[in-house]
């Protein structure tokens, strides 16, 4: 099997490549990925004129010594034993054709060993195959054909120096032997195969599985960006349509509203550096050489900077010590606030947001976004809703959950609960 092993890794793409002396032709034809779909006939390897020539080279010895012992049948016409040789010089060399036909071969045998006992090596030897090439249904018929005839050949030519019982007990056993080992020979080459087909099997797998985790990280790196640049995103288009609309502003405002922009700008851009540096690196979690990720200990800079761009922000922090939460459920409590933060700049501007964060070890980090309807009806914006499915998702990974929904007076509510193991 180790020689298996080395010979399918050094398979090229064109079929089997390796020590191919040391392998039947008819294994490297199934082997072969191009072997089948070709048509032709497998050509024998070193090996196989080796084991063609030694069957052969034993039928032709089993068919002297029994061509010697044809003398001492009494009562045997000199036609019949000239007949005999015949059949049996023809059987042998019937052999070199076994690996084309087995199953022909092995039924002409039948007939022909009735008359000739000099095709008794060359009987065997074609019974061998085809117990090796067929499967177990064609062995069981031609081989209980022979059976059948070591009786009745023995009762008509009767062996001249053992007895009846003797010549048929032991024939018996070796053609019982030679079909157990052809089977036994299959199943190993049957073995073999099923091998080869489960390792390829878990190699397809184990690259269906890579594929559907680069996508995963893919979708979660594209939840990531729609988190961070809609936030970015949005404040330069709050500030730059304040400028579009009041063009006679003070200068104090403008001033600060265009600082607002070059400042979301560049972080937009460092938000876009970032995620690029994550998509070449192939790792999603922790890109290198990029800014670190937001924690909990980000929300009021978060908050802050929603003030600055005019928005009306109440911030509620009842969690005692911010740097005891676990980095992953503070960066998804972070993601949670700044997105409903920025649908409610979309939906709700000019409403008053309220951001509740309560928890403790144990019992779990909850996170609370509420804002009323807005005064006036506000157009509907497109993609309304991908970022909380997303959130949803990323929150139920972490073992919690996030529910959003409006609220009986027409505002809408954001609710997650993150997972705060003690300890």
């Amino acid at each position: 099997m180790s020689a298996v092993s080395n010979d399918e890794r050094t398979r090229a793409p064109g079929g089997f490549t390796g020590r191919r002396w040391l392998f039947p032709s008819a294994l490297i034809h199934e082997l072969d990925p191009d072997a089948g779909s070709s048509g032709r006939r497998p050509r024998r390897t070193a090996r196989d004129w080796a084991v063609d020539f030694s069957c052969f080279l034993l039928a032709v010895l089993i068919g002297l010594a029994a061509a010697q012992s044809l003398a001492e049948e009494a009562g045997l016409p000199r036609s019949f034993a000239v007949l005999d040789q015949v059949l049996g010089a023809l059987s042998c060399a019937a052999l070199w054709l076994r690996r084309r036909w087995p199953v022909g071969l092995a039924v002409a045998m039948v007939p022909v060993g009735l008359l000739s006992n000099c095709s008794g090596g060359a009987a065997m030897v074609a019974l061998f195959t085809l117990a090796v090439h067929r499967p177990f249904r064609y062995v069981a018929w031609t081989g209980g054909a022979y059976l059948a005839m070591v009786p009745l050949l023995y009762w008509v030519r009767p062996d001249p120096d053992l007895p009846y019982t003797v010549v048929v007990v032991f024939t018996t056993l070796l053609t019982v032997s030679v079909t157990g080992w052809g089977m036994f020979v299959r199943s190993k080459r049957m073995l073999m195969l099923s091998l080869r087909d489960r390792a390829h099997r878990a190699e397809t797998e184990a690259r269906l599985r890579a594929e559907q985790a680069q996508r995963l990280a893919r979708e979660a790196i594209a939840r990531e960006m729609h988190d961070v640049l809609a936030h970015r995103l949005t404040l330069l288009s709050v500030h730059a349509g304040a400028l579009e609309f009041r063009p006679d502003a003070p200068r104090e405002e403008i001033a600060r509203a265009a600082g607002v922009i070059r400042e979301s700008a560049h972080e937009a851009l460092q938000d876009l550096r970032e995620i690029i540096g994550v998509l070449r690196a192939g790792d999603a979690e922790e890109p290198s050489g990029g800014r670190p990720q937001p924690t909990l200990a980000a929300l009021d800079a978060l908050v802050a900077e929603c003030r600055e761009a005019g928005m009306k922000v109440t911030l509620e922090h009842r969690v005692a010590d911010p740097a005891a939460v676990p980095a992953s459920v503070g960066r998804t409590a972070y993601r949670i606030a700044q997105e409903a933060l920025t649908n409610a700049r979309k939906h709700a501007p000019g409403t008053e947001v309220t951001v509740r964060l309560t928890g403790a070890p144990g019992d779990g980090l909850s996170i609370t976004v509420v804002n009323p309807a807005p005064p006036a009806e506000v157009p509907p914006v497109p993609g309304s809703g991908q970022g909380l499915i997303g959130l949803t998702e990323r929150a139920t990974l972490t073992g919690g959950r996030l529910r959003h929904g409006v609220r009986p007076d027409g505002g809408f509510e954001v609710q997650g609960w993150l997972p705060w193991p003690r300890g």
